[in-house]
């Protein structure tokens, strides 16, 4: 087994003093306002700020309390204090978010700082997990494992948020701001729909450096990155991404909170004018001073260096004879099991949308067998997916059948990975005061409506994302099948897009029609599976192709012919 012991860290950035006594002083700030609060000597709009600074929201019926995940990498000793905490001060499970974070979504204002506590002996923080700072920077979740890989996005990932950390000048921005970095061929961290999306390779020569994308954006206005530099190398990583900063920071909106994000100066100022000015900045900041040392690169880098693999064959004999006794477990292995980078290696999704369930949702008594499985079969790392699952990089192939066994027995051995029942969710209107409807029972009707592990395969790749509100935290609008809720005259209805994208090739989901109930948003769903199985040229053309073939005339046709 990959075995590592309980404590050790592999893959994961390692803490220092510095970060240690940095993240302890703002846990002993914050119990202070808080004691003044529940005093009385705050009033809620003065504390506002100040909870916001530290992950603290107030939703619809409790206080929601969201965890950093650096880059959505932690170990099993983190996972199990996350699954310890909210068994003592939540409802016995966590929800993992589209940001690669953890909720609990009903805390108590005088027990945040005693979690926070907690979670800074495991070396955890909420901290820029909200208020108008850079966000925690997300990246793929087969980083440093998968065959494509070409750079490690950890690196530059930590990099950042070491750099950003405490910013006199990114502190107080015009908007939050979320920062995205892919390493690989595939994009799998939706890089180009970021305040600021980066893609990572290496040129000629080898050397590493990035494609800047900046004003990709969802919510009320929906934008597609726009492509600023072509290349930027190593060492002016950060001097870039500064000058970007710089620029927003001096011609953002703060008048007005629905234009304030970066997509919007992008799109009012022009692509050529928002480029010629970050380029006056780059200029000015580029040099010695802000040069990235490649020293610091490679001491980060140090921090991710591969866990002890054993030389293994590339083929196992053992999973291939488990394949052919178990068809649950050979389907298991061909939806949710990718090719890792090292021979007799495989990466594993653990699915948090089981038939029913409620996308991203895990009982402590999961987490805690999910920590389990990460020490016995991949080096005690493990990885949270910007769409709401969990992913151990590392696991022998000779050990997937024991790993799959104790997963399936504990509800997490759903085969959806990338199909239709790998649903995107937000909180919606269950938790969210933002929301105009519910997006979980919509979610849970629709995945036992698609549950079948034989028709999804056959449905092929095709995403369904949710979102209870305009603000889009479901990513509806990159949805092969996107849906909006809304409210009419205090009714619950459901907009539908199609011909969403969110790879390097992005798309913006168009509208198919009037917004249906929940019931019909179901059926409407059916109708749109069913027509595409019914206009694919074969198993290999996928819903968008189908799509732009084909256009939407015959998807309205069969939803609304009968209105």
């Amino acid at each position: 087994m990959n075995h590592i012991a309980p404590g050790a860290r592999a893959g994961i950035y390692h803490y220092d003093e510095i970060d240690r006594r940095f993240v302890g002083e703002r846990v002993e700030q914050f119990r202070k306002q808080v004691e003044r609060r529940l005093a009385g000597e705050l009033t809620e709009e003065e504390f506002k700020p100040i909870r916001l600074m530290n992950g603290l929201y107030l939703q619809l019926h409790a206080y929601m309390l969201r965890i950093a995940v650096p880059y959505g990498v932690m170990t099993s000793v983190q996972l199990r204090k996350l699954a310890s905490i909210g068994r003592r001060y939540d409802r016995g499970y966590g929800h993992f978010t589209t940001r690669q974070n953890l909720q609990y979504n009903w805390i108590k204002l005088e027990d945040t700082p005693a979690i926070l506590h907690e979670l800074a002996e495991v070396d955890m923080h909420a901290l820029q997990t909200s208020g108008n700072c850079v966000r925690n920077v997300t990246t793929d979740q087969f980083v440093g494992a998968a065959a494509d890989e070409v750079v490690d996005g950890r690196v530059y990932a930590e990099i950042l948020r070491q750099w950003t950390t405490l910013h006199p000048e990114f502190t107080y921005l015009p908007r939050k701001f979320k920062i995205a970095i892919s390493g690989a061929s595939s994009d799998r961290a939706a890089v180009r729909v970021h305040d600021v999306g980066l893609l990572a390779k290496r040129n000629a020569a080898g050397e590493a450096g990035f494609t800047f994308y900046v004003g990709g954006g969802l919510g009320r206005s929906p934008f597609i990155g726009k492509l600023v530099r072509e290349w930027v190398a190593e060492e002016d990583f950060v001097a870039y991404l500064e000058a970007i900063l710089r620029v927003y920071n001096q011609y953002g909106r703060r008048d007005n909170i629905y234009k304030a994000r970066i997509k919007i100066l992008v799109h009012e100022l022009g692509l050529e004018k928002f480029k010629a000015e970050v380029e006056e900045e780059f200029a000015r900041l580029r040099g010695p001073k802000y040069r990235l040392d490649p020293e610091i690169v490679a001491g980060i880098r140090a921090h991710f260096a591969p866990p002890p693999f054993e030389d293994l064959p590339t083929r196992s004999d053992a999973l291939e004879r488990a394949k052919a006794e178990n068809p649950a477990f050979a389907n298991w292995v061909a939806v949710n099991v990718a090719e890792h980078r090292q021979p007799g290696y495989a990466i594993a999704t653990i699915s948090l949308k089981p038939a029913g369930g409620i996308p991203g949702d895990a009982t402590c008594d999961q987490m805690d067998l999910i920590a389990d499985l990460a020490e016995r079969h991949s080096f005690g790392e493990l990885r949270v997916s910007h769409v709401q699952n969990i992913v151990l990089a590392h696991v022998k192939q000779d050990e997937l059948f024991a790993l799959w066994t104790e997963l399936d027995a504990a509800g997490l051995g759903t085969a959806n990975a990338g199909l239709i029942g790998d649903i995107i969710a937000c909180p919606g209107l269950d938790y969210c005061a933002l929301a105009n409807a519910r997006s979980i029972p919509l979610a849970q009707a629709l995945s036992a409506r698609f549950a079948d592990p034989i028709r999804q395969r056959a449905i092929g790749e095709l995403g369904i994302k949710i979102s209870g509100c305009i603000n889009a935290c479901g990513h509806h609008h990159i949805a092969a099948i996107g849906i909006l809720g809304v409210d009419k005259k205090g009714t619950e209805f459901y907009q539908i897009t199609v011909g969403g994208d969110p790879t390097l090739t992005a798309a913006i989901g168009d509208i198919l029609g009037p917004a249906v109930t929940e019931t019909e948003a179901v059926d409407a769903v059916e109708a749109i599976v069913e027509v595409y199985l019914a206009n694919r040229t074969d198993q290999d053309e996928r819903f968008i192709d189908t799509l732009k073939r084909v256009g939407h005339a015959p998807f309205k046709e069969r939803i609304y012919a009968a209105d």
